[in-house]
């Protein structure tokens, strides 16, 4: 359960980055295709079936100024209903986060791509783990690649779908 968490918290840890604009404000450019709410296909975790939550969505929104807001909803196996987020400015300046601290108390973003988001997660002070959020060209899916580390890196694959 640790690890789910783990995995999920660093998605909660995201919650904002804003829309890369144009520094001239003349034009802008189009919306990162990461923003707005995910929620992860449970049958492909990586856990048995009956350890697996119920649900975990992910919610990206822009919170202006070069901020985004990360909201990350789960609901394990056990039917707890847990809450992470946090606001984040994309700079990958480290900032805390609320709710939930089960897996991190502090995230870092940085966006290298409107379609990219690496979130950095720490606890106590110490490296928790680091997300990577892809979303898809048709913008219709989004893969997230968790890196934790157990006594050696381990790297896991979720698969997420747009919700709105």
């Amino acid at each position: 359960m640790k690890t789910l968490f783990t995995i999920l918290l660093c998605a909660g840890a995201v919650q904002g980055a804003p829309a890369l604009a144009e520094s001239s404000g003349a034009k802008a450019s189009a919306p990162s295709p990461l923003l707005g709410s995910w929620a992860v296909d449970t049958s492909r975790l990586p856990m048995p079936p009956e350890a697996r939550p119920k649900s975990v969505t992910i919610t990206f929104g822009d919170a202006g100024g070069g901020n985004w807001t990360v909201n990350v909803d789960i609901v394990d196996a056990g039917g707890t209903k847990i809450n992470a987020h946090g606001t984040y400015a994309l700079d990958g300046t480290a900032a805390p986060g609320k709710g939930s601290t089960i897996e991190a108390d502090t995230g870092a973003v940085r966006m290298p791509a409107s379609n990219v988001l690496i979130l950095a997660l720490g606890k106590d002070g110490m490296p928790a783990s680091t997300r990577i959020y892809t979303a898809a060209a048709d913008g219709k899916s989004m893969v997230e690649t968790a890196v934790n580390f157990n006594g050696v890196p381990v790297m896991r694959t979720n698969h997420f779908s747009r919700m709105r």
